[in-house]
């Protein structure tokens, strides 16, 4: 099964309904939400481990800290998502570009940047958790991490091509600074039709 039909399957029933508690929206609005977000931090991680430093990091981090045992008791952990490592993981991921994430993914859902955050905070621990379970179940060095989340970006930007080109220029590492004007036009073009 691909990482994102393992995260989008592991957030479903009743783990929707908590998120969707906790961070006060419907549940439509709250699955839309996480439909445009884990791609983004799929492709967020995708583009850090494509060098060899950035794939030993993660691969550390994944040993030492993500090993998939939050994916054992969701419902615990959610309940204490808010004091998770969620921030730590975002600034890794995401760095300055989080602002514009939230942004990408509020015009998306149409949930408003607030509660973004708070989603953002929760799913950042889950998706770890999940490729960190994967990395234990194929027995993966750092390349093979990197490998798994490259053909994981490859294969949605064949399924998702609109989110996941948005996706790309967000994180856009060269800082052009043209992101900013064209992100609100991206993602209603993006996300009008759905």
């Amino acid at each position: 099964m691909a990482l994102m039909d393992s995260i989008t399957q592991s957030l479903g029933g009743d783990t929707m309904k908590q998120i969707s508690r906790q961070i006060g929206a419907d549940e439509g609005t709250t699955q839309a939400a996480i439909a445009a977000a884990v791609p983004m931090l799929l492709a967020g991680l995708a583009r850090n481990s494509a060098s060899p430093d950035g794939a030993n990091a993660l691969h550390g981090a994944l040993a030492k800290d993500h090993d998939g045992s939050i994916l054992d008791n969701l419902g615990g952990f959610l309940g204490n998502a808010q004091s998770g490592p969620g921030g730590g993981i975002l600034g890794h991921v995401l760095g300055g570009r989080q602002p514009l994430a939230e942004g990408a993914v509020s015009n998306a859902s149409g949930l408003d940047r607030q509660r973004v955050a708070q989603l953002l905070l929760i799913l950042a621990p889950i998706v770890m958790a999940m490729i960190g379970r994967a990395r234990q179940q194929k027995a993966l060095d750092a390349p093979g991490v990197a490998g798994m989340l490259g053909q994981e970006n490859e294969r949605l930007h064949q399924t998702q091509p609109g989110l996941m080109g948005l996706a790309t220029k967000l994180l856009d590492s060269d800082g052009d600074g043209s992101i900013t004007d064209e992100l609100s036009g991206l993602a209603g073009k993006l996300f009008g039709g759905r």
